[in-house]
């Protein structure tokens, strides 16, 4: 469905007096595969590229041979409370092999010398999220000069608009291999020897590298993925630059010289050899030629229209207004530097939209997931590998995705696990003698499931659990037999492994994974080992009714399946309130002497969001015990831990304590100046968990229920939203002012009956023959 209009003077634009001095300044675009950051930048452009399979290593096995065999005896000692000892034996024979998985890597750099350019006057860039293209002017006497980048779903390139006014166009353009970044004390990338380097010579390349012309306006550029933690590598890459323009146009040796010109089009397609994580047989070569040769046999306007509409099919569904919708007519990054101090609505809502424009050009049906950078990233070493973290940081990447209405974004991640429901369930046989499958708290490219880092880290095995949230979210939203069918043998795969691998508490309290950690905490200094944690028990509640839930709709034989879910259900240990009153990330209540009152993760409040097992209807006292523990843990925290806190005051209705953890979250030390959440350093997870947060200020759908502005700060006393979207498949506009809600449409299938609650009263709506009810 597509929301009725755009809101009333919303601002769509990132934009800038200056250029790009640093990588978190430059603007990104992406069409899910392809990346680019575009730095704005006047006598020497670098325009940094990313393809999103480009990965390091190759297929590999990563199970530990001794972890079976060492899996009793580390139970025993946690058992006998001997989780130093368990630790050190899981260390040693469970881990695994490597004990890292493989870092995403980057495709380089093109930089564009100019020649005859001068200082600029008059510059500006800019991010149009509603068109998806990144742009520069400026002017040099009386040369007027633009650029425009924008990643094409259509034709998969990244296209270069260079235009001259007044003047012509005279620069080569070269690649740069990818290298290591190197990161400041705020985590922010320091590489400004890059920023006008020369492209690498021949001596300075690493081998297998190679650049050379490819025809008559071409350049190709060939070489291979990095090695890593003893995996060799395995991919070969292609890009390949092809520029079309009225000037002349000479390939040479590694560069292409343009002259003369007065508009130049630049077609940049990348590819790899992967084909799946067992198979690198691809032609990267034949993939780049064959979209650059396509993509060039249409004029621009046509490769820019059909990018734009492509776009805004999906991005053009929800619009959002906070406050008066009064342009603010400070650049972005002046507005970031005062906004913890100066509340600012509009950065809010304009964050929400840039988190939807980030997901999309990060996760589209037939790309790799977002990962823990989204698509983009600078150098060969990212930040903790820029993998797929998923304890946390690859979930909340698609928490916005249902509610912002860009479902579709979920269909890599979909993917992803079903390819570890293959590798996985090699995990689940030969590390715990188990049926179905399972991942731990990391996995690549290569679908890597056995525990990594170490026992502080690695050692939790409700990873892929975690991950079925997202698929059975996206079928509460869009219910449809089809789908469920689909992701139904991945809840049974899932819940199976648990059905096997769930022990007896020694002390009589149900049934409790083992060996397990509450993600990454510490219940004693330099231990995390334990059985049975508050998240691991939330999560199977949650996955068992799930899978309960599928097999009922879906007229499922196997009975003896559903009751024994019901019966390990039934067995897993409540949550606890402790002795601070606080709620217990342990079976035990240890967390008062916990090493790190403030730690990040707050995993064992997962059951209040993104779950809702507690909330503020239905287990008050638990939700009283909760906020103990969020007041003890603090407001600010890492980027992404910080827009968890956030999601979590809103879910239980504190709407000016959400907001004043959100102006956090907008200032300087948690957001960057091109918006890029600042874990430091970046990481994306952040803009995704903020943008669902402010959406669920507006609108919650959970308990059978919608909740109208259930969380609505004093700060944002008049908006509108159009085509928010709430579980049962329906989609919502409302406008509130003088922070009450003035209006309400629902859209959705005639017929269906919906339980909406605004100010603590229950209403039941019906949609009418032509899918609509209003309040």
């Amino acid at each position: 469905m597509q929301a009725t209009t755009r809101g009333a003077q919303e601002s769509l634009s990132l934009w800038y007096q200056q250029v790009a001095a640093q990588w978190v300044e430059a603007l990104p675009v992406g069409n899910g595969r392809l990346g680019a950051m575009s730095f704005g930048r006047i006598a020497q452009e670098r325009i940094q590229l990313n393809e999103d399979t480009l990965f390091a290593g190759g297929p590999y096995d990563p199970n530990n041979p001794r972890s079976l065999a060492a899996l009793p005896q580390v139970r025993a000692l946690i058992d006998q409370a001997k989780f130093a000892e368990a630790a050190e034996l899981i260390s040693s024979s469970m881990m695994g092999v490597p004990k890292q998985q493989m870092p995403y890597g980057a495709a380089g750099d093109l930089l564009l010398d100019f020649q005859g350019v001068g200082a600029g006057t008059a510059y500006r860039r800019w991010l149009d999220l509603d068109t998806a293209i990144a742009a520069t002017r400026f002017s040099d006497g009386k040369t007027q000069y633009k650029r425009e980048v924008f990643a094409s779903v259509p034709d998969q390139v990244v296209a270069i608009r260079l235009t001259a006014t007044n003047g012509t166009l005279n620069f080569d353009l070269g690649y740069r291999h990818p290298m290591k970044a190197r990161y400041g004390a705020d985590g922010a990338t320091a590489n400004m020897s890059w920023d006008y380097r020369e492209p690498l010579r021949a001596d300075e390349r690493p081998s297998g590298l190679s650049v050379k012309p490819d025809g008559a306006d071409a350049l190709l550029i060939e070489g291979r993925n990095e090695s890593a933690e003893g995996i060799p590598s395995a991919l070969r890459y292609a890009v390949r630059v092809q520029a079309l323009g009225d000037g002349t146009i000479t390939p040479r040796q590694d560069r292409i010289e343009v002259r003369g010109a007065t508009t130049v089009t630049l077609l940049v397609a990348a590819a790899t050899s992967y084909v799946s994580y067992a198979d690198v047989s691809g032609d990267p070569v034949q993939v780049v030629r064959a979209q650059t040769a396509a993509a060039a046999a249409k004029p621009y306007a046509r490769l820019r229209s059909a990018h734009v509409h492509a776009h805004q099919m999906l991005f053009r569904r929800l619009s959002l207004r906070l406050g008066s919708g009064v342009a603010d007519p400070r650049p972005t990054d002046q507005r970031i530097a005062v906004a913890e101090q100066q509340p600012d609505a509009g950065l809010a809502a304009l964050y929400v939209q840039y988190g939807r424009y980030l997901l999309l050009s990060s996760s589209r049906p037939g790309s790799q997931p977002a990962n823990l950078q989204g698509l983009w990233n600078e150098g060969v070493n990212p930040p903790w590998g820029g993998k797929y973290t998923i304890n946390i940081n690859t979930q909340m990447n698609y928490w916005p995705a249902e509610s912002a209405n860009i479902g579709e974004c979920v269909e890599p991640l979909l993917r992803m696990v079903e390819d570890l429901s293959v590798t996985g369930a090699v995990t689940a046989r030969e590390s715990y003698g188990a049926r179905g499958w399972m991942a731990h708290h990391n996995t690549d490219l290569w679908r890597a499931a056995a525990p990594i880092d170490g026992p502080l880290w690695g050692m939790w095995p409700c990873g892929g659990a975690w991950l079925c949230q997202a698929l059975w979210d996206h079928y509460d939203y869009h219910p449809d037999a089809a789908y469920l069918r689909r992701i139904y043998p991945l809840l049974k795969g899932a819940s199976l492994f648990f059905v096997d691998t769930l022990v007896e508490d020694p002390q009589g309290r149900g049934l409790v994974t083992s060996p397990s950690i509450s993600p990454e905490n510490m219940h004693h200094k330099g231990v995390a080992t334990c059985a049975g944690p508050a998240m691991d028990r939330q999560i199977l509640r949650d996955l068992f009714g799930w899978a309960q839930q599928a097999h009922a709709l879906l007229g499922e034989t196997d009975a003896a399946f559903a009751a024994e879910l019901e019966a390990r259900r039934a067995r897993l240990p409540a949550d606890r309130i402790g002795a601070q009153g606080q709620l217990q990330e342990w079976l035990e209540d240890w967390d008062v002497g916990a090493p790190e009152q403030n730690h990040r993760h707050v995993s064992h409040l997962y059951a209040v969001y993104p779950s809702a097992q507690i909330n503020v209807r239905d287990t008050p006292a638990l939700i009283a015990a909760a906020k103990v523990t969020l007041n003890t843990r603090g407001d600010k925290s890492t980027g992404w831990a910080t827009a968890w806190r956030l999601a979590l005051w809103t879910r239980m209705g504190e709407g000016d304590r959400a907001h004043s953890i959100l102006q956090g979250l907008l200032g300087p030390e948690r957001t960057y100046p091109n918006m890029f959440d600042a874990h430091p350093p970046f990481q994306i997870d952040g803009n995704f968990g903020g943008a669902a947060a402010i959406l669920e200020m507006l609108v919650q759908s959970w308990g059978g229920e919608i909740h109208l502005l259930a969380a609505l700060p004093q700060a944002w006393p008049e908006g509108a939203v159009r085509g928010v979207r709430a579980r049962g498949g329906v989609e919502l506009d409302l406008d509130w002012s003088e922070g009450k809600l003035r209006q309400l449409l629902v859209r959705g299938k005639p017929g269906h009956k919906i339980k909406v609650r605004y100010a603590d009263r229950l209403t039941e709506l019906t949609l009418d023959a032509r899918g609509r009810a209003t309040m």
